[in-house]
């Protein structure tokens, strides 16, 4: 495996010298082998240099990535309540619960969702490592997206959009429509994911270390799948809801819902998923209770310290 320091001395820029660099297996990765977290570790500067003279050479296509890929309805509303928090309920109002526990809104304008797709197109083709999910699974195609996991997507342009993302949107609207959370939403955390037919098809049921979750379909609209749907586990009634993703839709909802992706048959479903939860990790013991929180509260950014510490 080639070192940043060799490369270094050899006269490459950071973007050459990480595309130099010896991939990691597979087998490693599913393995957790201690050769994983190191080269991880000891790259990390390397791949942050690399990812910014990345996105220098495509500004044109990071000027995209911004607050208009969200749909208006949302935007509108949001930015609202950014200014009057007491109209916070046209916010509530575009989140149709589907069933309990568990919301759906457009989020992202499928009309400008190829903008977002072009552009984490070319991060995959970017040449640089970028470090996949293996949480519950190993996902090929996916790749960590806050600063806190190793390997994670740093170019700025996109770095400066998820930030707008969580503290702008999923936080606020999360606290409205779960208010144990607040509190429990200082830390951010967020990863892309891809299910094709053949490989990564699928995943167990599980429940995420969030106060929070929220899973965005980026499919564009001509981009059709099957199979791939998304069980929800109602652990009271023992009823199991399906549903279907549709494009720029995202389902939010609290991490201590069960949940899985059945088995896709045909085509690719790609989906950013964002979690928040507290300081040390810490999420809300107690479901539905209802704080003394006012919603100008609700429309606010903490300012805690930010860790580095990543669920997986």
């Amino acid at each position: 495996m080639h070192s940043p320091q060799s490369l270094s001395s050899a006269g490459l820029g950071a973007l050459a010298s990480a595309r130099a660099l010896t991939l990691l297996s597979r087998d490693e990765m599913l393995k957790r082998a201690p050769s994983v977290q190191q080269f991880w570790d000891s790259n990390r500067e390397l791949l942050e240099a690399a990812w910014s003279e990345w996105d220098t050479e495509h500004t044109a296509l990071g000027e995209h990535i911004n607050e208009s890929l969200i749909a208006k309805p949302l935007r509108d509303a949001v930015r609202q309540a950014w200014q009057h928090p007491e109209r916070e309920v046209e916010v509530a109002n575009l989140w149709e619960e589907v069933l309990p526990g568990v919301y759906q809104a457009q989020f992202f304008d499928v009309d400008k969702l190829a903008q977002l797709r072009s552009y984490l197109y070319e991060v995959a083709n970017a040449g640089i490592p970028l470090r996949p999910p293996y949480g519950i699974a190993l996902n090929r195609n996916g790749g960590m997206l806050d600063k806190r996991s190793e390997g994670y997507l740093a170019a700025p342009a996109f770095q400066q959009f998820y930030q707008l993302v969580m503290d702008r949107y999923m936080r606020p609207i999360s606290r409205l429509l779960f208010p144990e959370i607040m509190g429990f939403d200082t830390q951010t955390f967020g990863f892309s994911i891809q299910y094709q037919e053949g490989m990564d098809t699928s995943l167990r049921p599980h429940t995420d270390a969030s106060a929070a979750t929220m899973n965005i379909n980026l499919n564009l609209e001509r981009e059709s799948f099957t199979g791939s749907e998304v069980d929800f586990f109602n652990s009271s009634t023992s009823k199991v809801t399906r549903t279907v993703f549709q494009s720029g839709v995202a389902m939010l909802h609290r991490g201590s819902v069960p949940h899985a992706a059945q088995p896709i048959t045909s085509g690719t479903r790609s989906n950013m998923v964002l979690w928040l939860y507290g300081d040390s990790m810490q999420i809300p013991r107690v479901v539905g209770e209802t704080l003394d929180h006012n919603a100008a509260q609700r429309w606010t950014i903490p300012n805690n310290a930010k860790d580095l510490h990543a669920p997986f």
